[in-house]
């Protein structure tokens, strides 16, 4: 598969995959989000775009951006701890190449890979509703079925995890939630794509021991043996 995360969709997938900047769908957000460009006016403060390969095999779901990291930087998982944990894993296991450096300009790429999140807009204390997740997850859908390619993704969470279930139009009883679980979707297309479960990789999560290094470590070693069976 191509390493080039530089490769643009097209603009009718964009628009099915990604909200637009100034998205109206959930007024609790909206307001946040406005509230956030009137004190940090130089941050990103929008929606984030999934970032990665449009043809990848794999793809990661988290929970929503967060306010110092993703909705700063513009780039999933950028800027704050949980970053720091997921992409030191992603280039450990051949997911990314180069140098994470915390910055949506650092020249990193992401290899057969792509991140994006349930909830496209930072929430506060980031806590998204159940009804900003519902709002959102045509966005999510979306994302997965464009993806010609895809064949493996990561939840990060147990609310990454329902929304994928539910954008899958799979019944959330047949697929419980566990760290380290692994289940087998079928989308209407025919394909198969394996479901991996991990903890989130929160700063709470990794203090509290709840979730540690090794055990992150160990769903991607998982992922990559999947992918590599492929072929």
């Amino acid at each position: 598969m191509s390493a080039d995360t530089s490769a643009l969709e097209s603009p009718s997938r964009h628009a099915r995959s990604e909200p637009g900047t100034n998205c109206p769908r959930c007024p609790r957000l909206v307001a946040f989000r406005q509230s956030v460009r009137v004190a940090e006016p130089t941050w990103h403060n929008a929606p984030v775009a999934t970032f990665g390969d449009p043809m990848a095999r794999a793809l990661i779901v988290g929970l929503a951006p967060g306010l110092r990291g993703a909705n700063r930087t513009g780039r999933p998982f950028t800027g704050d701890f949980a970053g720091d944990l997921l992409y030191a894993t992603l280039l450990e296991f051949g997911f990314a190449e180069g140098i994470y450096r915390a910055s949506a300009d650092d020249g990193l790429r992401l290899r057969d890979c792509a991140i994006s999140n349930a909830v496209r807009c930072v929430p506060p204390q980031n806590k998204p509703t159940t009804q900003e997740i519902a709002a959102c997850r045509p966005f999510l859908k979306a994302t997965i079925e464009d993806r010609p390619e895809l064949r493996v993704i990561v939840a990060l969470g147990r609310v990454a995890h329902e929304s994928v279930l539910r954008a899958a139009g799979m019944k959330l009883s047949s697929f419980a939630f566990a760290h380290g679980a692994a289940h087998d979707l079928w989308w209407p297309e025919g394909a198969t794509v394996r479901l991996f479960d991990s903890y989130h990789c929160s700063r709470y999560n990794t203090n509290t021991g709840v979730l540690t290094p090794l055990m992150f470590r160990e769903v991607f070693a998982a992922v990559r043996r999947r992918i590599d069976e492929l072929g």
